[in-house]
């Protein structure tokens, strides 16, 4: 039992805990955290699926993640109870009584003679001492006087403090890990979505894009609306640093987007033998629309992809939200389907149809307008108040650890043909040459005085 409670409140178990806790943390930093299996599979390659075996994608709720922090959480206990008895004992219920010898062992000490009996010498310490702020014990055993003077005592439950706050930050991390949620909700305007584990749901009533006169953005701000069954509760205008909150779950403005899935998107037709043929047809994604070209012709818009780029098995696909690389895949129909092919904003010479016939045609992408949508980023976070106040309790630990020290002096007195023999040592958590010269100082004092 003794060597089970040795190891766990062992300073090498901590540290090594420690340097394991970091450098997870490292890594989930420098892993996103929560993406898709497509952007884990675009950034990591073939590794993907070591990363989503060891749980790398979701690090901070992983089974070994929480393991270290348990025994992490063990170490501290332990390692607290086991100091945290004789540090309250010898707060509460200190030994008052010593030996000459004991006090010879300290490096800190001081012999004084004084004419006076043991008696008026007592009271002239006690006088010097309170004057400086200790408190004072004493007791009498075999005519010798034993006296225990001390000042901040709470000094010696500094480390403590800092234990008992690192236990509750990570109560309070295990709390939003398992109980909180971090998600993203993407809606245009005048939507309504679902809050997770709420029975509220939120609406986005606008949202503006403000830009800087150089043209960058300066800004994103959404009007957002609480909904409960019985209707809206709550309205306010949010943007970044600016959240909402309602019932513990708080509403940031994370990034903004576009609805690509309805896309308005114009298409330039001409005719390859008609130069003065030019037919300007807007048409959304899945609509079909008539070019008047005489030929019965109709057009229609399947996909659009804003950042267009060729994927694994030269499959199309967007590599990203933004606008970089706008296409649009194209189908043309007479009665059946006879010609299909990608048109390129930026690259109008790319732009090609195949299909079982000629169609005469040529097609420009020159346009395309989609609905601005605003992310909202959903935080409910239940340990948040517990990792505060553990946050506390370690700032208020330190600051008592290391500017708060006690200090603590013995003194003992005997009387020898009425006069008084003084053997008084000292001792400090920390600020020792502090202390060094607060007694030496104490010590002057009692000599001018005698």
């Amino acid at each position: 039992m003794k060597r089970t409670l040795a190891f766990f409140s062992s300073l090498r178990l901590a540290i090594l805990l420690l340097i394991l806790l970091t450098a997870a943390s490292v890594l989930g930093t420098l892993i996103p955290q929560g993406r898709s299996f497509e952007e884990y599979t675009a950034r990591f390659g073939g590794f993907t699926s070591l990363v989503l075996h060891l749980q790398l994608n979701r690090l901070y709720h992983s089974t070994w993640f929480l393991v270290l922090l348990g025994l992490f959480a063990l170490n501290i206990v332990v390692c607290t109870l086991t100091r945290l008895g004789p540090k309250v004992r010898r707060a509460r219920s200190p030994r008052i009584e010593v030996e000459p010898k004991s006090l010879a062992a300290l490096k800190i000490r001081d012999c004084v003679k004084l004419k006076i009996p043991a008696a008026g010498a007592k009271s002239e310490l006690q006088k010097i001492l309170a004057d400086a702020g200790y408190r004072t014990r004493e007791t009498t055993r075999g005519g010798r006087i034993h006296i225990l003077a001390r000042k901040r005592v709470f000094g010696l439950f500094g480390s403590d403090s800092v234990h008992v706050g690192l236990l509750i930050i990570i109560a309070g991390g295990l709390v939003s890990g398992l109980s909180g949620f971090r998600e993203g909700l993407t809606l245009v305007k005048g939507q309504e979505g679902p809050v997770p584990r709420s029975e509220f749901r939120l609406r986005l009533d606008d949202f503006t894009t403000e830009y800087y006169a150089g043209g960058g953005v300066k800004a994103w701000k959404s009007t957002l609306t609480v909904l409960e069954k019985t209707g809206p509760v709550l309205s306010k205008t949010i943007e970044v640093n600016h959240p909402l909150s309602y019932k513990g779950v708080s509403f940031f403005q994370a990034s903004y987007g576009w609805d690509w899935d309805k896309t308005s998107i114009e298409i330039w037709a001409r005719k390859k033998n008609d130069p003065a043929y030019l037919k300007k047809l807007t048409v959304r994604v899945g609509e079909r629309r008539d070019l008047e070209d005489g030929e019965r012709t109709a057009l229609s818009v399947t996909k659009f992809f804003p950042d267009f780029v060729l994927g694994a098995g030269n499959e199309p696909q967007t590599r990203s939200n933004e606008p970089n690389n706008p296409a649009a895949l194209i189908e043309g129909y007479r009665g059946e389907k006879f010609f299909s092919g990608w048109v390129f904003a930026n690259y109008p010479d790319f732009s090609q149809t195949h299909g079982t016939a000629d169609s005469g045609l040529t097609f420009e992408l020159k346009r395309f307008d989609a609905e601005p949508v605003s992310v909202i980023e959903l935080v409910y976070d239940p340990g948040a108040i517990l990792i505060w106040i553990g946050c506390a309790l370690v700032m208020a630990g330190l600051g008592l650890a290391f500017y708060w020290p006690t200090w603590e002096i013995r003194a003992i007195l005997e009387e020898t043909q009425g006069q008084a023999d003084l053997v008084a040592a000292g001792s400090a958590t920390k600020s020792r040459d502090r202390f060094a010269a607060e007694f030496a100082r104490l010590g002057a004092a009692l000599r001018r005085n005698r």
